[in-house]
């Protein structure tokens, strides 16, 4: 019996999990197989248990129940600690559940590793406070930026992210509203906004020469962020569909010990998603 994986969610229809991990599985010759498994609210820890009982090795967790693996583990890294959310869940060699959060890694290894941009020494603004947000604050602030803003409509809820995260580096919080007479150098959209074709109110000067911008979000056409982002003068515009890929690889390496090559299954699935 092969060793057994899934993503738990609902929805979770939408999945590219299993894809991803199918081809990292046919890369590496790892024998598994992996299912997307749609979860009913209120049955999570019924379902991660019983998943986990038998072949099942482990775990992707997506909306709405990160916030319930994290609650759930026995054991989480310290970017998953921070995060407030785990997206991945594994027992150890004692049978203890441990859970990790790889959004944040992902995400820094696609903007560094697939498109060479750069953190380090960088002014860095990060739009939303939520859980998104949260989750990839530490890695970001590993990678030692210049400093780091992170802008919300309630400003008070930037304010009290900056404030969990203040001992790992130069880092603040604020409303929208504060933005005016701010340039930076990268800027993360880590709001859902995008994807209802909205966009944070961003001052016209908000990017320095040569900035880029980064949207958490993908989709098959370009994101509102994004065409924001060329409309302003961004030397590039990249949207997250490299950070749900190089997220899986880190959950993969995780689980089976080994890293997979990100760059051909990206390529896949941006030719799939092209209309």
């Amino acid at each position: 019996m092969s060793d057994r994986y899934a993503v738990f969610g609902n929805p979770i229809k939408h999945s590219k999990s299993p894809q991803i991990h199918t081809a990292f599985a046919e890369q590496t010759t790892q024998t598994l197989s992996y299912d997307a498994i749609c979860v009913e609210e209120g049955g999570f820890p019924a379902a991660v248990d019983n998943f986990l009982q038998g072949e099942g090795k482990g775990l992707n967790i997506t909306i709405p129940f990160k916030q319930e693996a994290w609650q759930m583990a026995e054991q989480r890294s310290a970017r998953a600690e921070l995060a407030g959310a785990v997206n991945t869940l594994y027992r150890d060699a004692e049978g203890l559940l441990c859970g990790d959060n790889t959004d944040g890694v992902g995400m820094v290894r696609d903007i560094v590793e697939n498109n060479g941009g750069t953190i380090t020494g960088a002014d860095v603004l990060i739009l939303g406070a939520g859980g998104a947000v949260r989750g990839v604050l530490q890695p970001v602030l590993e990678q030692k930026p210049n400093r780091v803003v992170i802008a919300n409509r309630t400003a008070s809820k930037a304010e009290d992210l900056a404030a969990l995260v203040a001992d790992l580096g130069e880092v603040e919080g604020c409303g929208f509203d504060a933005l005016p007479g701010q340039q930076f150098d990268l800027v993360i959209n880590g709001t859902a906004a995008s994807l209802q074709g909205e966009v944070p109110p961003l001052p016209d000067d908000l990017l320095k020469s040569g900035a880029w911008c980064y949207d958490m979000m993908y989709g098959a056409d370009v994101t509102a962020f994004c065409q924001w982002a060329n409309e302003h003068g961004a030397e590039q515009a990249i949207d997250g569909l490299g950070m749900l890929v190089e997220q899986a690889a880190e959950s993969f390496y995780i689980w089976r010990g080994v890293r997979p090559e990100t760059a051909p299954v990206i390529a896949t699935l941006r030719a799939a998603l092209t209309p």
